[in-house]
């Protein structure tokens, strides 16, 4: 089995793989000063709850962008899963080119979305891609018809705007994003509601637009991350939903460095 963990700002998101079937997997929330241990116990109490054995892990893979939680997950895994983890940073082989200035800039979440988006999306069908990622950024990622990382856009996400209205604003409350009955706001949580949702829309499908016209005819949209269910079922720009996305990408990334760990 394949251990693999996607640590962002807002989520962690743990998979377990057998071969290239996802067993498992789940979200928690980011909590930024974890310890190995604490670590550990947290996700040995995931295995039991999905009845799985940790003595069966034989691979663990990580991509991070919470530099407190990097060491602690690489110990982690060598406590208690007896396993140097493979982390996803420059240097490593993903197979895929990255056409960035400098190529080490590039937050490794995306190149791994890019990788399993490429192999599942695009690979088949011959086609360039668009992967919008709605995280605690929402970042829109360009994937070339050959494979190629071409670079993208970076938001913040619709919670940041969402916290920012609420702190900047005085009388202003703060509000759950969800989509509301209707674009006209009849009242002050409803405008709110309707501006960061129906805004946020917009943004998604102006700047989507304007990809597909830099890259060219065919070209599909990818949507994960934590609100893409919620934001996909509203505009017809995104083409697929891939809740596991990046999990995807950490085995592919996984099976293609094996052997070369740490």
């Amino acid at each position: 089995m394949l251990l693999a963990l996607d640590i962002g700002n807002t989520n962690i998101v743990v998979g377990v793989f057998r071969d290239d079937c996802l067993l498992q997997s789940w979200r928690l929330s980011t909590q930024r000063q974890r310890t190995a241990d604490e670590m550990g116990m947290w996700v040995l109490q995931l295995f039991q709850h999905g009845q799985l054995a940790p003595r069966e892990v034989d691979g663990v893979v990580m991509a991070s962008v919470v530099p407190t939680l990097t060491r602690p997950t690489v110990e982690m895994a060598k406590r208690y899963f007896d396993r140097l983890p493979l982390v996803v940073e420059a240097g490593v082989d993903t197979g895929m080119p990255i056409l960035y200035e400098p190529p080490s800039d590039v937050g490794a979440d995306r190149i791994v979305n890019g990788v399993a988006a490429y192999e599942r999306y695009g690979r088949p069908d011959g086609r360039a891609l668009i992967v919008v990622d709605f995280g605690t950024a929402t970042t829109f990622d360009a994937i070339s018809a050959r494979g190629e990382y071409l670079g993208g856009v970076i938001c913040p996400g619709v919670n940041i705007s969402a916290d920012a209205l609420f702190q900047r604003a005085a009388r202003l409350p703060r509000v759950d994003v969800r989509r509301p009955e209707s674009v006209i706001g009849r009242t002050t949580v409803g405008s709110i509601q309707s501006g960061l949702f129906f805004g946020y829309i917009g943004l998604v499908e102006g700047i989507v637009q304007r990809l597909r016209r830099e890259l060219g005819d065919s070209v599909a949209c990818i949507a994960t991350g934590g609100l893409a269910e919620m934001i996909a079922s509203d505009t017809p720009m995104i083409d697929a939903v891939d809740r596991d996305l990046t999990l995807h990408g950490l085995r592919l990334i996984w099976n293609r460095n094996k052997g070369t760990k740490g």
